[in-house]
């Protein structure tokens, strides 16, 4: 079974950073492209960033150069690296494979 658990969401100023992590399981991670999607209050999923086996990150225009996505195949874990966040990158942050995602981790940024 497919379990994913992320971690390393909270509140942070504008222009603040944070790393966010997913724990995978019950697949193989290594050979998995991941994705990071993501949900603001109100609005619907937005995809962020996928990151495929071969290492190659793709990032959403509206994350480009302020995220950056990579991986741990040794601890099947996934990451998201997020800088210089806007207000309008709080959201709920979720990692998917396929269909499945996790519970999510919320990233509040706000002064």
């Amino acid at each position: 079974e497919v379990h994913l658990v992320e971690s390393g969401g909270g509140l942070v100023q504008p222009g603040g950073s944070l790393r966010l992590s997913c724990a995978a399981s019950g697949f193989t991670f290594s050979t998995a492209t991941m994705r990071w999607v993501r949900q603001a209050p109100g609005k619907g999923l937005e995809w962020v960033s996928s990151l495929s086996s071969g290492g190659y990150p793709v990032y959403s225009d509206s994350v480009k150069g302020r995220f950056t996505i990579y991986r741990d195949n040794a601890v099947n874990t996934l990451y998201l690296q997020l800088n210089s966040l806007k207000i309008e990158d709080t959201a709920m942050y979720y990692c998917q494979y396929l269909a499945t995602r996790g519970q999510g981790t919320q990233v509040t940024v706000s002064s």
